[in-house]
Formats: C-alpha cells, sequence, structure tokens
C-alpha cells in the first residue's frame, strides 16, 4: 500500500489517522517512510539512499537488519544513518496504540529548505532501486 500523509512539518499529521485504517483495514503493521534525508556526518552524495537506524526515535533493529539483508541481497548500495534530532511521520506510528516496525529509507539531500535543494541523480535511481527490492521481500 502507498500511503501519502500530510502535515508532517507541522507537528503531528494525518498518519495517527492512517496507520488505524491500515491496521482495521488490511492488518498492515510495518512502514517504509519514504522522504528525503540530509546530507550531514558519514551521509554523502551520490552514495546510494539512506537507511536511518536513529532520529527523533528508533525503530526496531530486527526490521532495520531484515532492510540491510535485503539491500545487500539484491546488491543496491545505501548508507546508515544514526541523526540526534529531526523526525518523520514514524513518530505517529511509533507512538499509535498499534504495534508497527518502521524504517525511514530515503535519498540524501543538500542545502535543505533553501531555493538550492539537491538531491544527487544516482541516489534517486538508488532510492528506487532498493525500494523495488523491499516491496517484493518485506
Amino acid at each position: 500500500m502507498i500511503v501519502f500523509s500530510t502535515w508532517e512539518e507541522h507537528g503531528g499529521g494525518s498518519v495517527s489517522y492512517l496507520q488505524k485504517y491500515l491496521v482495521d483495514n488490511y492488518k498492515i503493521s510495518q512502514a517504509l517512510i519514504s522522504d528525503i534525508s540530509w546530507i550531514s556526518d558519514g551521509v554523502f552524495p551520490a552514495k546510494g539512499p539512506v537507511i536511518s537506524m536513529r532520529d527523533s526515535l528508533i525503530p526496531r533493529r530486527s526490521f532495520i537488519n531484515r532492510i540491510i539483508d535485503i539491500a545487500k541481497k539484491h546488491k543496491v548500495a545505501y548508507q546508515l544513518e544514526v541523526e540526534g534530532s529531526g523526525g518523520s511521520d514514524a513518530k505517529e506510528l511509533q507512538m499509535a496504540e498499534n504495534v508497527w516496525d518502521w524504517c525511514f529509507v530515503g535519498a540524501a539531500e543538500q542545502f535543505v529548505h533553501t531555493p538550492n535543494e539537491k538531491v544527487h541523480k544516482k541516489d534517486i535511481e538508488g532510492m528506487i532501486e532498493l525500494y523495488k527490492a523491499l516491496m517484493k521481500d518485506l
């Protein structure tokens, strides 16, 4: 299922409603948060999409390991990220009454929130390849 959420940048969003709907109607309990990450210490352009091990919250390690194993199996380049702050729609999933496995997986961007935002084409291509593999194997 592909779900487009809203309002994440404004202190909450539609994910709390959407996650309940997905659990109640489709028994879905795992999510990939597809968004843009930041170029930061240890995250570089043209080195593959980012699999985030931590932002403001911490996803379950066993789920991260499954994602990494799938990337390795399909020989898709990736980068691991550990951030001390920031966040995504995952917060709404982790705080939900239902148990969710989740992980942020996305391309890294330079010059975030400026008119000069830039993502390397190779990272977008890698992100698409990784998501193809994850959709097949998860």
